[in-house]
């Protein structure tokens, strides 16, 4: 788990409402879900800071529209979206945890989030600005990184959403910005520059600096 502390930039905007979101240490935030999801935070959701900074790092300005790829019970869209003036919308497969996201949102009164159960190949990638992924695609080659048996779980999907992942980025504009947060970055195309690292090159920034293969 990263130990460095992040300083925003920018007066992040926090309404009334939600404003106990960035007095929370992680621990803390975590228990705003039920035990059995809040216990999976050390290995599959990202610490509050990171949560932050990733945020600030996507969004340059108001309206910007970040997909969140497998956001699980949608902690990175809660903290961006009351971090930014961003808009956050994440896709996840489970249904139990697409139920608590949406019921964490819909409790603590969080909007400009919305929530999608289905499938990352069901999205169109140009409805969206800017892109979160931590490790999405994972856990069907690395058992020990499931988190129940409730999707289909198979080698042969990692290898099938990241190439797809791969292929919607390319066709992005260009100066799209993708954060990464551990993993592989294998689902990032060459077309993309990594230009700033954080929590030990755990967390980086990317941006697509030049034009696809597909588009020269």
């Amino acid at each position: 788990m990263p130990v460095h502390t992040y300083q925003p930039t920018q007066n992040p905007r926090i309404q009334s409402d939600n404003e106990f979101l960035h007095a929370f240490k992680d621990h803390e935030f975590d228990q705003i879900y039920p035990e059995d999801i809040s216990k999976l935070s050390p290995c599959h959701w990202s610490p509050v800071e990171v949560c932050q900074m990733a945020a600030l790092l996507l969004v340059l300005e108001p309206g910007t529209r970040v997909l969140d790829i497998g956001c699980g019970p949608g902690k990175f869209c809660a903290i961006g979206a009351t971090t930014t003036r961003g808009h956050f919308t994440g896709v996840e497969q489970r249904g139990r945890l697409v139920k608590a996201a949406r019921m964490m949102l819909q409790r603590q009164g969080i909007t400009g989030v919305e929530i999608v159960h289905g499938n990352i190949t069901e999205l169109q990638f140009g409805a969206f600005d800017a892109f979160y992924l931590f490790n999405p695609f994972e856990e069907n080659i690395l058992p020990i990184l499931q988190i129940d048996g409730d999707v289909e779980m198979e080698p042969r999907l990692y290898d099938d959403y990241t190439l797809h992942v791969q292929q919607q980025l390319e066709r992005m504009p260009m100066a799209t910005r993708v954060v990464t947060y551990f993993g592989s970055c294998a689902e990032i195309p060459e077309c993309y520059t990594c230009v700033k690292t954080a929590y030990e090159g755990m967390l980086k920034l990317w941006v697509k600096t030049h034009p696809s293969l597909e588009n020269e």
